[in-house]
């Protein structure tokens, strides 16, 4: 039945010519694997996005032409205009981590360390259940709004209900500019903040091996992975899977499996077949299907990845495996059942073949109805051109800031590529030893968000999925 109603979606959108145009974008844009040029490709309406590259000051909204301006200034003098702006105001902020709300008194401290007399108010708002897109869309009616900035992610979301309705716009910071080799009216795309990685882990005190992405979704499989209608950037993940350089990540990894590991997963991706040529994805979309439809029907659902985590590290998890936020094993607490040890990051094994995870990224907006624009931009420029600015997200392994400059001195500050290294250099954790963020891209094949490409297919291979039976649901027939 869920078949018929999907051939019946594909026809209504060959009649609306959405296909011809999702085609077009399935093998067009490749930049999701080469990192910071994919938030350079991030958007096709960049210059809607940041409302100051093409368009003359007359069509700049008050916030946009604050914006041209702030992006010639240095942090200090930006730091000047917050203070004239916003002493004695109160700033409130909204994203989808509250670590926003850590770096706030940080921004305050600083401030005040140019002018002792300022002081500044702040609350910051997480809202649950993906309703951040629902809270500024409500707040943009207003003249003025309530909210100065938002820290966000989901890339789909924020290019075709964010960025293309003008409720956003984008500030690019000299420095941070500077740091990339290029400048703000050069640069296209979003403001990233940090990456963000998920990535796939097993646990190890018995004797199954997970050495291709296709064991994740082999028989009697059913790995721990955050429930795709809980976080939104998980079905990303998937829309990603279709965009030609992944899909060949998996036919590659396909063809190295055994002949009988082929012969499982054949009858799948000729099933698939037909449906990746409707979709318009490119020669290898079927191999992405077949991987998308065994991984939704077969994954475990979770609520959050902290469960899961303490799921993997117990002794008791024998042979499972998850999908999850890397950073959460760097707070694990060793006792005589439970141990980080017990599990294993797959991409780190020797002859691992296919993707190792996925990645997202944060993202820095002003509002543009924004009520402190030159505060917020001085905030923004804070967190992602200073070690200080970005340190609520320092500790954190996994975690990457789009700023090579601070990404180099967070790494000199916290040693992530040495964490599971005891004081002699030996390594008594290698599930400890992050990478890094180049690693993940290349070795690690990290399948990175691109929301235009996201936004392009998240109608056609997202009703795709939506068509798709979840474990514990029965499968489609």
């Amino acid at each position: 039945m869920k078949k018929k109603v999907f051939a019946l979606v594909l026809a209504g959108c060959m009649t609306t010519g959405v296909l011809a145009g999702c085609g077009s974008a399935a093998s067009g844009n490749t930049g999701g694997a080469e990192g910071t040029e994919t938030m350079q490709n991030a958007s096709g309406d960049a210059d809607e996005a940041k409302g100051n590259d093409t368009a003359s000051d007359d069509d700049l909204t008050a916030t946009q032409k604050i914006i041209k301006e702030a992006e010639g200034m240095t942090l200090e003098e930006l730091a000047k205009k917050a203070i004239e702006e916003s002493n004695g105001q109160t700033f409130y902020g909204v994203g989808n981590s509250s670590r926003g709300k850590a770096a706030l008194p940080i921004f305050i401290e600083y401030l005040q360390s140019i002018d002792p007399s300022y002081s500044m108010e702040y609350e910051w708002q997480q809202p649950k259940n993906n309703k951040i897109f629902e809270q500024l869309t409500a707040d943009s009616l207003k003249p003025t709004g309530t909210f100065a900035m938002t820290l966000i992610q989901d890339g789909n979301q924020i290019e075709s209900k964010m960025v293309q309705t003008g409720i956003l716009d984008t500030y690019v910071p000299m420095e941070w500019a500077t740091a990339n080799a290029t400048t703000p009216d050069a640069y296209e795309g979003y403001l990233p903040l940090q990456a963000q990685n998920k990535v796939f882990e097993y646990n190890c005190t018995g004797s199954k091996e997970y050495t291709n992405c296709w064991d994740f979704v082999g028989k009697d499989v059913h790995a721990l992975f955050m429930d795709i209608d809980s976080e939104v950037v998980g079905k990303n993940f998937l829309y990603m899977l279709t965009e030609d350089t992944y899909a060949a990540m998996l036919r590659e990894a396909y063809e190295a499996l055994d002949a009988d590991s082929q012969a499982y997963f054949k009858p799948v991706i000729d099933e698939v077949a037909q449906d990746a040529e409707d979709l318009g994805l490119g020669a290898d979309g079927k191999y992405a299907l077949a991987w998308i439809k065994l991984w939704v029907e077969s994954y475990n659902a979770q609520t959050d990845d902290g469960p899961i985590c303490n799921t993997l590290v117990a002794d008791s998890a024998t042979n499972q495996c998850g999908l999850l936020v890397y950073n959460k094993f760097r707070s694990v607490e060793e006792s005589p059942t439970v141990s980080v040890n017990n599990v294993k990051v797959a991409a780190y094994q020797d002859g691992y073949q296919g993707i190792g995870g996925y990645g997202y990224c944060h993202y820095l907006f002003v509002t543009d109805n924004s009520p402190l624009p030159w505060t917020a931009c001085a905030f923004i420029a804070f967190m992602t051109c200073t070690e200080d600015g970005y340190s609520a997200w320092g500790k954190d392994m996994g975690s990457y800031s789009y700023n090579p400059d601070v990404a180099n001195a967070i790494e000199a500050t916290y040693g992530h590529s040495k964490a599971g290294c005891d004081e002699s250099g030996n390594v008594v954790c290698d599930n400890k030893n992050d990478r890094g963020f180049e690693w993940w891209k290349k070795e690690g094949h990290l399948v990175m968000e691109d929301p235009e490409y996201c936004a392009s297919v998240s109608f056609t291979v997202g009703s795709w999925i939506e068509m798709l039976g979840k474990y514990g649901e029965g499968s489609v027939e």
